[in-house]
């Protein structure tokens, strides 16, 4: 079955030249000039993946970005951002409103299919793995589900990946590196810079519970996933 990519963009050019990449490497592009559009495409039909323009009519990507991860119907779809903007706060905010990558114009369709083969196969279910507890917060990688003292907590694809990452590998120093390599992937795109960021979006969402002190900061070395203080 061929996975389906909704291209949200405004410039009909540039969506022309990324349905026609996707369409050569056997995906189903489906395209929308707008949210309006883009809203009624995935009601017909749910993507696996959504490429986000950055600039488009009446509503920016980031706050539609930040729309989709609110509603249960998108909450976990990857969702990379195309932009123009290339400054460091401009891809932190970018981040932020809840992309999983980040990709800034002109691109080589080369790179855009690498990350998003990369991202499709990172956001795959992995059936085998058992759910995981730590302190009361729990871990379900079938059903994606997180709970925090028995309250649900909504992550990204990123996040949870994250997370579980940490959860099945506690008390260990890991560089901004090595979890590039695990969570996004050798050989992909990404800044270490993106680590941090999605480190505080998911302290963040563990805050309520006070879980987020599990994730410590090693000064010059990265993070660590500990109960200990």
């Amino acid at each position: 079955m061929r996975h389906k990519i909704l291209i949200v963009e405004d410039e009909a050019a540039i969506r022309q030249m990324v349905c026609l990449a996707l369409f050569q490497e056997n995906y189903e592009p489906i395209e929308a000039g707008d949210v309006p559009q883009a809203q009624d495409r995935i009601l017909e039909s749910l993507p696996d993946l959504i490429l986000l323009d950055w600039m488009l009519p009446g509503i920016s990507g980031p706050e539609y970005a930040r729309r989709l991860r609110r509603e249960k119907l998108t909450l976990n779809i990857p969702i990379i951002m195309l932009t123009a903007k290339t400054e460091e706060e401009d891809k932190i905010k970018g981040l932020d409103s809840g992309v999983d990558d980040y990709i800034t114009k002109p691109f080589s369709t080369r790179e855009l299919l690498s990350r998003i083969k990369a991202l499709l196969r990172r956001s795959a279910p992995h059936t085998a793995q058992l759910p995981v507890e730590v302190d009361g917060l729990q871990l379900d990688p079938v059903t994606h589900r997180v709970l925090a003292r028995g309250k649900s907590v909504n992550l990204s694809p990123m996040e949870f990946r994250l997370l579980h990452f940490f959860m099945t590998n506690p008390e260990k120093a890991h560089s901004r590196e090595r979890l590039l390599n695990s969570i996004w992937g050798q050989n992909t795109y990404v800044e270490e810079r993106t680590v941090d960021v999605h480190i505080r979006r998911l302290r963040r969402a563990l805050s309520c519970s006070k879980h987020d002190s599990l994730i410590q900061t090693v000064r010059g070395m990265g993070y660590r996933f500990s109960i200990q203080e």
